[in-house]
């Protein structure tokens, strides 16, 4: 496994970041054990960084999965929090539930612009108070916006953006891939340490993942990648990927038949954008949101391509 240092912060993380977004409530939502035995496997194999948020619910697993033996992991969590008491409960929770004295990275979660990091201020203020007291030592943003990362990197007090990329450009808010490209160097040469979501486009690039993991370890702006896994074998899978070691046949034939479905997250505005690009008659608006027939559905991808809002997943 490779390790870099995320960019002037003094934290060295794999580049196979673990993402626990997909054992979670909002996916496959593992039993504590069960989720913590995936989290293990990758643990066991290297990887020394592990991507969560308060709304994914997985401190209960991430700390089982760590125990004792994996104290040194690096841990970044996320809060939707605006003030600064919201942060400091959102912080000591994260913590307390890690069973930890610190959390290494917290993040603002989703920040678009310059405007919106304005609307979280005091949020952020109070984590510039809690890194002098040690119980934080990065702060930054995750953010699917190209815009999202140049004001970012324009903010001082930042050291770590957590941005989406992949070769398709699903899900980036605003621009171009090629836009976002651009950010991320630009974010890179002010030493910004960057590592990547949505590698996989959340699952729409399931069929080309081989070619879209390429492309992420590819962009050397990029630390780390945190990729979501839920089972034992995605975790091998990823990490004979990303230590560049072949794949064994067979394990990527069991991932292959692994049965997976439409998932639309409860951000949907009901716009409508997908229904042209569905040609199995999959999709329909029922009530102002999505509503997928599984059983004709599949799993192409084009509509979440297509989402403006990001919130088609392949799980």
């Amino acid at each position: 496994m490779e390790y870099r240092w995320l960019g002037d912060t003094a934290l060295k993380v794999s580049r196979l970041c673990f993402g626990a977004l997909t054992i979670g409530r909002l996916q496959a939502d593992l039993p504590l054990l069960e989720g913590a035995g995936v989290i293990r496997q990758a643990l066991e194999q290297g990887v020394n960084f592990i991507d969560t948020a308060r709304l994914y619910g997985t401190y209960g697993q991430i700390r089982a999965a760590m125990g004792q033996d994996f104290k040194d992991v690096v841990v970044a969590s996320k809060s939707y929090a605006y003030t600064a008491r919201q942060m400091e409960n959102h912080l000591q929770e994260a913590i307390n539930g890690l069973g930890r004295d610190y959390i290494d990275i917290f993040l603002l979660h989703e920040q678009e612009s310059a405007l919106t990091i304005r609307g979280h201020w005091e949020a952020v203020e109070y984590l510039l108070r809690a890194r002098e007291k040690g119980l934080v030592r990065a702060i930054g943003i995750s953010t699917h916006s190209v815009t999202g990362v140049k004001a970012a990197a324009a903010v001082a007090e930042f050291g770590v953006i957590h941005p989406l990329v992949n070769v398709a450009g699903i899900g980036i808010a605003d621009g171009s891939l090629s836009d976002m490209l651009v950010a991320l160097k630009e974010a890179h040469q002010a030493g910004k340490g960057l590592y990547g979501m949505k590698a996989l486009g959340g699952g729409n690039l399931l069929a080309r993942a081989d070619e879209s993991l390429d492309f992420v370890l590819g962009l050397d702006e990029l630390a780390a990648v945190a990729v979501g896994m839920q089972s034992v074998a995605e975790v091998d899978y990823n990490i004979a990927f990303f230590s560049r070691r072949k794949v064994p046949a067979a394990l990527k034939e069991h991932l292959s038949s692994v049965n997976r479905r439409l998932h639309v997250e409860d951000w949907c505005q009901g716009c409508g954008s997908c229904l042209e690009k569905c040609t199995s008659g999959a999709l329909h608006l029922e009530q102002g949101k999505l509503v997928v027939d599984q059983a004709n559905c599949r799993l192409c991808g084009y509509c979440g391509a297509a989402c403006p809002e990001f919130c088609i997943k392949i799980v």
